[in-house]
């Protein structure tokens, strides 16, 4: 999200001086710093895709802001030098710059954008080309279907391309047997045939296109009924690795994606290298020698949703695959090779936080190359001896810091002026148990200016995924809500990331139980501690953290208000309704073979009667992630029912609604729900006792 555009800035030493002895520039004492306020979303800054120039000296990467007034938010490029004195804006157009990437020489930097008329930007995202020299970037790409990755040649005489398949439908007049201004009506014979993302998927693929930037001619790499993605040139530049799910069978049915190798030529084949049965992913990296790509492994395609990453290599001629991070048992991502090909580096998830680690090519132990309390979330290529980084913690947003030798160094600085302004929430680490014995660790904030002895209302804000973490990274609603005068927990149930595979994985076709038990033991923490009154607790989420507040509040009436955004409880109902439909054969079975099991994964629905929390439901209306019908059912139950429940709809949104002034609206409606049952109204008569959902 961003705030209005800055200009380019150059910290002088003095200035620096002076925010460290915590006065200004004139010794006059910083202004007192004030709450958070929902303005503040559009306030802050996000940086993001780090870049470093083949000669080192400068890092690329993409600024991101939100234009309030428009309600809308777009990226532009900028450029930092590596000891971070010099910052420059190199794009400032109202359209999303994104992706960028210098060319081998250094003299270009190439990025992705939607520039143009109408007719121009309904093509999607093009390849430009800005000569640093000086001048206006220049398009030389215009690819019917649009392009979304790019990646340049060794040589800097080509790109390949990541490119989709152009839709007919997008100019009916032109379709042969099809002569209106009509569109079309969508023909589907897909297995997988929704996504959130790109609506109804049709027989439309994503294949790679070599770009020759002298002639400006573009050529097919790969073509067939798959989606080929993260291509990569090798280090001579005569061959391209990339990620696809080209093995027997229908690829809309597997979660078996392979890495496979083709020579940079049009009509070459592609040979497979990997064999494992589930995911081989990730962009490849290729050793600087080139005999070698690593790569991450996943798990067996059962685990579809539960995958615990590894990283691995194989030789780039075909041969036996090696796991290297097999006894880690922790998902890694982002892999680099240093620039000597003795060692690799990557990302790390470790229980709330993320680092950079690094292993010798050979194996052996990990050694993290980052510490603390902080969020690690991207690693750039090679340069002048380290790495550039985008890190961040529960108090500082992200911004882009160099790694190397002599450890972490912040060189931007695009949000310190307004965090300087607002006074945050401590956020800290804590832990608890289950009922059934399981350690369950977690985030606590307190609000800004909260003292001891003094019992406050609690939110247990619920993160979806599963799959993921609640973690010391800068979080705007955990603010949000804190500065309302909340406590706020964030639990990392099981199911989530950062504890291991079991961890990860002990929610395997078993929904809404190990999470509830952990989420009401968060619940009972600040309570038992004394920090929250055990009156006025309430409960929310999005996605399946909205899918797990629908649990939870079925199976336990202490809540006297819930948030429940993009969820479902009718489980059964979303088959084939919602994207997700290789995970249900391969982790549930169908419905009509397994009907006990999704009966007890849906009791919410079936037990609406056991709800007493006041509810509001939020969804986007045209959500293929998690269908508007699952809050629409779930709303309809409870008014049915007579318990307080509203529901709201963001047209024309996906799963996360990202008009900014939907964001807004979320966040105050929460904000807004809360505060009528747990400050302004007593929950009435003790509630009755009923179980965490269904026994096994």
């Amino acid at each position: 999200m961003r705030a209005p555009r800055s200009t380019s800035v150059l910290l002088t030493l003095a200035g620096v001086l002076a925010i460290l002895a915590g006065t200004s520039a004139h010794g006059q004492a910083p202004p007192a710093r004030r709450s958070v306020t929902l303005d503040d979303l559009a306030r802050i800054l996000e940086v993001g895709e780090p870049q470093v120039s083949p000669d080192g000296k400068w890092i690329a990467y993409a600024l991101t802001s939100t234009d309030a007034e428009k309600d809308e938010t777009g990226s532009d490029i900028w450029m930092v030098s590596w000891d971070g004195r010099e910052r420059v804006r190199l794009t400032s157009s109202a359209d999303d710059e994104t992706a960028p990437r210098f060319s081998p020489d250094g003299r270009y930097l190439a990025f992705l954008a939607a520039r143009g008329d109408e007719k121009e930007k309904k093509k999607g995202r093009q390849v430009w080309l800005l000569d640093r020299r000086g001048g206006e970037a220049e398009k030389v790409t215009d690819l019917k279907g649009g392009v979304s990755d790019l990646q340049w040649s060794p040589d800097g005489a080509r790109l390949v391309l990541v490119a989709a398949d152009p839709d007919p439908d997008d100019d009916p007049e032109t379709k042969e047997g099809w002569k209106c201004k009509t569109t079309p009506p969508i023909v589907i014979t897909r297995y997988h045939f929704k996504d959130d993302d790109s609506g109804y998927l049709k027989s439309l693929y994503a294949h790679l296109v070599l770009f020759d930037l002298a002639s400006r001619k573009a050529e097919a790499l790969t073509s067939g009924p798959y989606n080929d993605s993260d291509p990569a040139f090798s280090p001579d530049g005569r061959r391209v690795a990339f990620v696809s799910a080209r093995g027997p069978g229908d690829p809309d049915r597997t979660d078996n994606t392979d890495i496979f190798v083709v020579e940079a030529k049009a009509g070459a084949t592609p040979l497979r290298l990997t064999t494992w049965p589930g995911p081989d992913s990730g962009r490849p990296a290729w050793s600087p020698d080139g005999a070698s790509i690593a790569y991450l492994q996943g798990d067996e395609p059962r685990y579809y949703a539960y995958d615990v990453e590894k990283l691995a290599v194989v030789p780039a001629a075909g041969g036996p695959a090696r796991v290297l991070t097999a006894s880690l048992d922790r998902s890694v991502s982002s892999l680099r090779w240093a620039a000597d090909g003795a060692s690799l580096v990557f990302l790390v998830v470790d229980d709330r936080a993320e680092y950079v680690g690094r292993l010798p090519a050979t194996g052996g132990l990990v050694e993290p190359l980052t510490h603390g309390r902080r969020v690690v979330s991207e690693i750039s290529n090679h340069g002048r001896g380290g790495w550039a980084v985008v890190a961040g913690t529960a108090s500082q947003v992200d911004e882009v810091y160099t790694l190397d030798a002599a450890g972490m160094q912040k060189i931007t600085s695009h949000n310190d002026a307004w965090l300087a302004s607002v006074d945050l929430a401590t956020t800290e680490d804590v832990t608890f148990t289950a009922a059934d014995g399981t350690v369950v660790n977690g985030l606590l904030a307190k609000p800004p200016g909260w003292k001891a002895g003094i019992r406050l209302p609690a939110l247990l804000n619920v993160h979806g995924g599963p799959d993921g973490q609640d973690e010391h990274s800068f979080d705007f609603e955990r603010e949000f809500l804190a500065a309302g005068g909340y406590l706020v927990l964030q639990v990392n149930y099981r199911g989530s990331s950062g504890r291991g595979s079991a961890y990860q994985k002990a929610i395997y076709g078993d929904w809404g139980h190990l999470e509830v038990l952990d989420l009401l033991a968060g619940a009972d923490f600040p309570v038992r501690t004394g920090l929250a009154d055990p009156d006025r607790l309430g409960i929310g989420g999005w996605s399946y953290g909205g899918i797990l507040t629908n649990y939870v509040i079925a199976s336990d009436r202490r809540f006297k208000a819930a948030v429940s955004g993009a969820s479902s409880s009718l489980q059964t109902s979303m088959y084939g309704v919602d994207q997700y439909i290789a995970q249900y054969d391969l982790e549930m079975g169908q419905p009509w073979r397994a009907p006990e099991r999704w009966l007890r994964v849906s009791y919410p629905f079936f037990h609406a009667d056991r709800i007493a929390t006041p509810t509001l439901f939020l969804g986007g209306a045209d959500d293929f992630n998690v269908p508007l019908v699952g809050v629409e059912q779930m709303y309809q139950a409870l008014r049915s029912l007579g318990v307080d429940t509203e529901l709201v709809i963001y047209p024309d949104s996906h799963h996360v609604p990202s008009k900014p002034s939907y964001q807004r609206d979320r966040l105050t409606r929460s904000l807004a729900w809360y505060d009528r049952f747990l400050e302004a109204r007593p929950f009435p008569g003790p509630p009755p006792a009923v179980p965490p959902g269904p026994s096994k």
